[in-house]
């Protein structure tokens, strides 16, 4: 990572939200940051998970970014792995915004109830001006960033759209507290919120069994509805066998498919072939604004499908195709050699095992020992 003025350290995060730092093949998935913010001239501290993929490919990647950080890193990382691992989400860069004054910087206004209230707007600059550019520098980001918030969170969360709609796509908006300052958001909604004209917008809202937010939430609900015009795709879900403390839990998790609910590829199809399988992320590109491959584990995922139904020249051609997209994989030259091994041609299986197995050595992957066991294999 390159140093600057802002990002003042970058080391091996030890504790996270009772997690220790998380590491895979020797490489670091979790690392903290300082920043030495001017915006707010205070040094805030950020932490950062990385997919698993990240060191040994080129893709960009789309960010979610927690407040309250502390509190929600470790449920939002077994999230998005779990969605991933699944299929159902996209990977993604995780930035937990650590708290100094939530108090201060989750409100747009002040209010005599909390002594340091009004800070927002100074505090939705850093988050814009500092630390939203210095992932874009600094890191393969793809541009498509996610705000996450609950309880004050959900409502800076909230203001953010009214005020810089262009820093975020989606907003996951968790039991937000609507009516702090005599519901200064919901009202200000039936004059800022108005129809995006740039890519869709994506908003979901929740709360728990807590009467006291209805009201609020339920006129934000409908201002959203009314004003934007379709141009926000909104979701407000009351969840009525949840409380205020755990909510935010499951609300993450089904917010992260809402904004992503055309992301995965219906495995019904998997028998038309690898241009259908491309389309379909063409497609999702469109949508999400931001180029997108086809992963590597869907391309292996149709070889095989092609390897089972005894379609092995096409299941050749597709392994291959992944090969190319993604060289730097052990796996691909492993499940190269599977198709080989199967089509009898063992001096080519042999070639793709050996390859599969270097990879695996140099990159630490832990499937190397089947990659030396199907090498030796096909050797002998």
């Amino acid at each position: 990572m390159k140093s600057n003025k802002l990002i003042v350290s970058l080391v091996l995060f030890v504790c996270i939200g009772g997690i220790s730092a998380q590491t895979e093949n020797g490489i670091s998935l979790v690392e903290e940051a300082t920043i030495e913010s001017t915006v707010l001239n205070e040094e805030r501290n950020i932490r950062i998970y990385f997919p698993r993929d990240y060191h040994s490919s080129d893709i960009r990647y789309p960010v979610l970014y927690l407040l309250d950080g502390g509190t929600h890193f470790q449920h939002a990382v077994s999230a998005v792995n779990f969605l991933k691992v699944h299929d159902k989400t996209p990977d993604m860069i995780i930035v937990a915004i650590i708290n100094v004054d939530r108090n201060r910087d989750f409100s747009p206004v002040h209010d005599e109830g909390a002594l340091t209230s009004g800070g927002a707007e100074k505090f939705l600059e850093f988050v814009s001006d500092e630390l939203v550019a210095n992932m874009d520098r600094d890191f393969r980001t793809s541009g498509f960033n996610i705000l996450m918030g609950h309880s004050l969170g959900g409502t800076f969360a909230t203001y953010a759209l009214f005020t810089k709609p262009e820093i975020f796509d989606a907003y996951i908006a968790i039991s937000p507290y609507l009516q702090f300052a005599d519901n200064y958001l919901v009202n200000k909604s039936l004059e800022s919120l108005k129809p995006y004209e740039d890519k869709g917008k994506y908003f979901y809202m929740t709360v728990g069994n807590e009467p006291d937010y209805y009201q609020a939430l339920d006129a934000f609900s409908s201002a959203m509805k009314l004003r934007t015009e379709g141009t926000v795709d909104f979701k407000y879900d009351k969840m009525l066998s949840e409380d205020h403390s755990t909510v935010p839990y499951i609300s993450l998790f089904n917010g992260l498919r809402f904004v992503f609910s055309e992301w995965e590829f219906p495995r019904e199809k998997l028998q038309i072939g690898l241009e259908a399988v491309d389309a379909h992320y063409v497609s999702v590109s469109s949508k999400y604004g931001y180029e997108i491959k086809t992963p590597e584990n869907i391309i292996n995922l149709l070889g095989y499908t092609h390897l089972q139904n005894n379609e092995i020249e096409r299941a050749i051609y597709v392994f291959k195709e992944n090969v190319k997209r993604y060289s730097g994989s052990a796996n691909v030259y492993d499940s190269l050699g599977d198709a080989y091994e199967n089509d009898i041609q063992y001096k080519l299986a042999a070639k793709n095992y050996q390859k599969a197995y270097e990879l695996g050595l140099e990159l630490n992957d832990p499937n190397t020992a089947i990659y030396k066991r199907n090498m030796e294999r096909v050797q002998k």
